[in-house]
């Protein structure tokens, strides 16, 4: 080797090439990770945002196991097994209304990209040639190429050409001032106009609450107008779930809060607690009967080799069994709202904008990009990893979290922003 020993090979993603490793995880237990020089820190983003059951839970380790011990997987193509439609069974207990029909695959990323290219066949199966997209600007949906094309945000950029017609609606307010009645009517009456304006849309694309874009709140009652205007139009409501589904923002599914069932849900994330790569794509029966009825469905023409896979459903299994028996949604809710009381002192700083959150997810945003740098820092010098990004400092430990360990976090929190002054 050219490179010395201690040279790091590893090409990690999001980041320059140049940079170099400045942490190395190597323990974690519940919600606590320990880093290479011994020292443990309170995970304020759940590894990568998906350790909903916390760090090494056993019951997940032992479902693993047990499931790797009689079949770690087979091509889901040729034949079905056990974990994979168990697991479809359990989602569409949980799912409300006609959601019955669940397609298992590996990312959020393959998710979406199966999502778009059932809307797509969807159309053509009912004789009709729908391609336009509706999405949040501000919204992320993975870095395939096809959900890239519906993100306006600046690291999505996609270098292709365009492969279907988007139209990306931008927020009329701040996040602050959009938790308003008159924000949330004006981010309606942008939806009305971009499904109103161009040709019959095929599908609205949005997140509950916008991740990436900035961990905006979107306002109460956002989605049940959507979802009115969307079947106005006759357009299918795709929610993108990836991150906030699974109890992250204190419901089951983000969706939950406005009371209403959509055409395809997307999730991920939390779906498996970070143990083992999965996703789902859930759907209505009467979508999917499109391309079992119609005389030009041709099935559905997408798969990965290691989706559905047994192991990682065993896992989601579990993940629900302990959600349900842990009340894990219930303390989510109840941890965010203790964790977004203990902020409140921070409000008035002269050098924070605004403080907002649903569940475990909260978000504290700076007046500028670096000063979300410096709260960053300083948290982790506290003791907690927090995640920045663009201005916004985001927060979203697993929803095993304790009180005790919520008031942790704020006083991490409180420690980092005094280095502020």
């Amino acid at each position: 080797m050219s490179r010395s020993a201690s040279s790091n090979f590893l090409w990690r993603p999001w980041i320059p090439v140049t940079e170099p490793v400045e942490l190395q995880i190597t323990e974690a237990r519940g919600c606590h990770v320990r880093d290479a020089e011994g020292t443990w820190y309170l995970d304020g983003i759940s590894g990568v945002l998906n350790a909903s059951c916390g760090h090494g839970h056993p019951r997940l380790i032992e479902a693993a196991t047990s499931q790797m011990r009689r079949l770690a997987h087979y091509d889901p193509m040729a034949a079905s097994h056990e974990p994979a439609a168990n697991l479809a069974a359990r989602l569409a207990e949980i799912m409300p209304g006609d959601l019955n029909e669940t397609f298992l695959l590996n990312s959020g990323s393959e998710g979406i990209e199966a999502a778009l290219k059932i809307v797509w066949q969807y159309w053509r199966n009912l004789g009709q040639e729908r391609e336009r997209v509706i999405s949040f600007a501000a919204g992320y949906h993975g870095t395939t190429a096809l959900g890239q094309e519906l993100s306006g945000l600046p690291f999505t950029v996609n270098d292709w050409d365009d492969r279907f017609p988007v139209d990306q609606v931008t927020l009329p307010a701040s996040p602050r001032a959009l938790r308003t009645p008159e924000g949330a009517e004006a981010l309606l009456a942008r939806f009305a106009q971009a499904l109103e304006n161009g040709t019959p849309a095929a599908a609205v694309v949005v997140e509950p609450l916008l991740g990436l874009g900035g961990c905006v709140v979107l306002p109460e009652g956002f989605l049940a107008g959507l979802r009115r205007l969307c079947d106005e139009h006759g357009t299918l409501l795709l929610l993108d779930e990836i991150f906030t589904g699974f109890g992250r923002t204190g419901r089951m599914f983000g969706f939950e809060h406005d009371g209403i069932t959509p055409d395809i849900v997307v999730s991920s994330k939390g779906i498996s607690s970070g143990l083992i790569p999965l996703a789902a794509l859930t759907a209505t029966t009467a979508i999917k009967d499109t391309f079992r009825n119609s005389e030009v469905a041709q099935g559905l023409r997408y798969g990965h080799t290691t989706g559905g896979h047994a192991v990682a459903a065993a896992v989601a299994i579990a993940v629900l069994d302990v959600m349900a028996e842990e009340k894990l949604v219930e303390n989510a809710a109840a941890q965010g709202a203790r964790i977004q009381a203990g902020l409140d002192a921070f409000r008035a700083h002269p050098k924070i904008a605004d403080i907002r959150g649903q569940g475990l997810v909260i978000a504290i945003e700076a007046d500028s990009p670096e000063t979300a740098g410096v709260l960053a820092t300083a948290a982790m010098r506290q003791g907690l990893l927090v995640r920045g990004e663009r201005g916004v400092l985001r927060i979203a430990p697993p929803l095993t979290i304790t009180a005790d360990e919520s008031l942790e976090l704020v006083e991490k929190l409180g420690g980092a922003v005094a280095a502020l002054d």
